[in-house]
């Protein structure tokens, strides 16, 4: 798994191959096949193992935060950190974070060749980053809409991918101020009013 992740991350996601890892590993093509079952099974497992460890880092980021202080400011630091994850990852586990980069999720997801556990667990990971958008937007407003989870998102993903990830700046200090900031804008000005029920507004108007 890791002369894979390296192979990825120097020469691209199609240089990893069955042979290629056998001759870097000295392992028989026949025994990877029988750990891996195909080379999308060994990608999907890699990308596994790097997309743990980077949940698991931005996890314990945003419990500190919070830890001690149930405050909109502490859950506000909690959004902060996350988006801040990707470059904390890097910084930890250099080649992992290039590995995500490089190679994409959903080309892993959309593979016939890809194995049904991992593509359950790769559905897994998605629903606990749901999880903590979720869990960040009611510490936040109170509230777990879409409309709410939504704008988590927009902080914890897209913000870090438009203005660290796609530039390549992880490493650059006014760049990740620039994130911070974008975020706390973002988390200030907040999700739109949520939408009462039907049965809410005949109530109020009752």
């Amino acid at each position: 798994m890791d002369a894979a992740e390296l192979l990825a991350v120097k020469s691209g996601p199609n240089a990893v191959t069955i042979r290629a890892i056998s001759a870097a590993t000295g392992v028989s093509n026949g025994a990877i096949y029988h750990g891996f079952g195909s080379r999308a099974g060994l990608l999907g497992r890699v990308w596994l193992r790097a997309a743990e460890r980077f949940l698991l880092v931005q996890r314990e980021a945003v419990e500190r935060a919070l830890s001690g202080s149930p405050s909109r400011e502490a859950a506000a630091e909690a959004v902060v950190v996350a988006a801040d994850a990707p470059a904390i990852y890097l910084e930890q586990y250099p080649t992992g974070g290039r590995f995500l980069l490089t190679v994409r999720r959903d080309e892993l997801i959309g593979s016939s060749e890809i194995p049904p556990d991992v593509a359950t667990q790769l559905r897994k990971l998605d629903r606990l980053l749901g999880d903590l958008f979720a869990q960040l937007a009611r510490r936040l407003w109170d509230r777990d809409d879409r409309d709410a989870i939504g704008v988590i998102r927009d902080c914890i993903v897209e913000l870090p991918s438009a203005l660290l990830l796609r530039r390549h700046r992880t490493t650059d200090l006014l760049a990740r101020q620039r994130l911070s900031a974008a975020v706390r804008a973002v988390l200030q000005v907040g999700p739109p009013p949520a939408q009462q029920q039907p049965s809410q507004k005949r109530r109020s108007s009752s």
